[in-house]
């Protein structure tokens, strides 16, 4: 078997990465994220036409006639229309945006349900789904220390906010709304990619107590080398899944397969470079993964 350098490009690795991570810490603080109604607060109106509803039509409706900010998408059926609006109008501008839709339109249409989120409670849910990705990088911090060692734990939670990060910053670049959806992807892609790193961690730690006289770039080299494949198989079988969603699932979904497509794709690179490179940073040896041996043992071994 070929044994490829990935090490050898690990400095070039992490300047691309620092600069990305860069980029979008600087969007993030100065261009914000676009938040959703989850966070923002807002009226979620429901309605379901008799026939085909025209998006554009309903947008234009909207929008001449006070509405502006309105967000419209097909929910489920072509029939089914969810009108987001922004904080300001309340449940009763909700029900009169029915009306005025039924008398725009040449069929009826009936409302199915209004829902209103205060400010206050999107507030809440900003906070509580940061303490979430928070409590998430935590638990994963301790449970790879836990199995593994520190400087695993380390490697991990680098690459695991490296991925988180980027994500963000994207969106922050792109204006994509940010919504409830796009946060659960986020720790799933916390999931996913601790998935990829925890298999690669796992085979480095096991070539080092079985390559025991090559250095710890090389012992790295080869057990990538060995997870390559099926880390690549793995990715790209998702990957296929996500872009029929982003491309084919609707506004519904877009956000959230968004998300998930970039974070499989970013967390597949942070599992090979950024988890191994911070290892290599901080001077992992055989000696961080070896079995300690049990006193009684060693005395054993140390009689005639």
């Amino acid at each position: 078997m070929t044994i490829l350098p990935f090490m050898k490009w690990r400095f070039v690795a992490a300047a691309i990465s620092i600069l990305a991570v860069a980029i979008a810490v600087g969007s993030l603080s100065v261009q914000q994220l676009n938040w959703g109604l989850d966070f923002t607060g807002g009226t979620l109106v429901e309605v379901e036409y008799a026939e085909s509803a025209d998006l554009n039509a309903i947008r234009g409706t909207l929008d001449s006639n006070g509405y502006q900010g309105a967000i419209v998408v097909s929910f489920g059926t072509d029939r089914d229309v969810l009108v987001r609006l922004p904080q300001g109008f309340s449940d009763d501008e909700g029900v009169a945006m029915v009306e005025l839709l039924r008398n725009a339109a040449s069929v009826d249409v009936a409302l199915r349900r209004v829902e209103f989120v205060g400010p206050q409670v999107g507030d809440e849910l900003r906070e509580q789904g940061g303490l979430a990705m928070l409590l998430a990088l935590g638990l994963v911090m301790l449970y790879v220390g836990f199995r593994f060692q520190f400087k695993f734990a380390v490697g991990a939670v680098v690459a695991l906010v490296h991925d988180v990060l980027l994500v963000l910053g994207f969106f922050s670049l792109a204006g994509i709304e940010f919504d409830l959806t796009v946060l659960a992807a986020l720790l799933a892609v916390i999931g996913y990619s601790l998935n990829d790193t925890i298999v690669v961690a796992d085979r480095i730690r096991e070539n080092f107590r079985k390559l025991r006289r090559i250095s710890a770039v090389d012992v790295i080299n080869v057990s990538l080398t060995e997870t390559l494949g099926r880390t690549v198989v793995t990715s790209l079988t998702t990957l296929l899944v996500l872009s029929a969603l982003a491309l084919f699932g609707g506004e519904m979904i877009h956000g959230f397969a968004v998300a998930l497509l970039l974070g499989v794709a970013i967390g597949t690179y942070s599992s090979m470079y950024v988890s191994a490179t911070t290892l290599v940073a901080m001077g992992v040896s055989k000696d961080d993964v070896a079995i300690p041996i049990k006193e009684g043992l060693e005395s054993d071994e140390a009689q005639p």
